[in-house]
């Protein structure tokens, strides 16, 4: 993988890391989920496992309901996997809650745009 591939490839999950935030922080659970590929899969601890598109946006509109909000990343990282796939990881703040993102499998597809493969997360208070 060259230099130049794996600049693309930061960058488009650097965009679509900002893509999700940004859905979630108007409180639009659709647009969240749209971030995820159609069989992605999402570990939230305590919460539980979903899988699928629709489970996920489900439990997405769940937590905004419950007046979730404000979302923020800190000291995001991200790891270049291959030529087509990287791993963010960070810890993270809302107005309610907080945690840890150990796994965001960020995937290129086929038409150039990132989507989340896999979700794992855990909320600690």
């Amino acid at each position: 993988m060259t230099d130049k591939q794996n600049e693309i490839l930061t960058t488009a999950v650097w965009e679509g890391s900002n893509r999700w935030q940004s859905a979630f922080n108007l409180g639009d659970a659709a647009g969240c989920a749209a971030c995820y590929e159609e069989t992605a899969t999402m570990n939230a601890k305590p919460f539980g496992s979903f899988s699928g598109r629709a489970d996920i946006e489900a439990f997405w509109g769940n937590i905004m309901a419950d007046g979730f909000s404000d979302v923020a990343y800190i000291e995001p990282k991200i790891e270049v996997i291959d030529d087509k796939s990287a791993i963010l990881s960070a810890t993270w703040r809302m107005n309610k809650a907080h945690g840890v993102i150990t796994k965001e499998l960020w995937v290129l597809q086929d038409d150039g745009v990132v989507l989340l493969r896999e979700d794992d997360f855990e909320v600690l208070g």
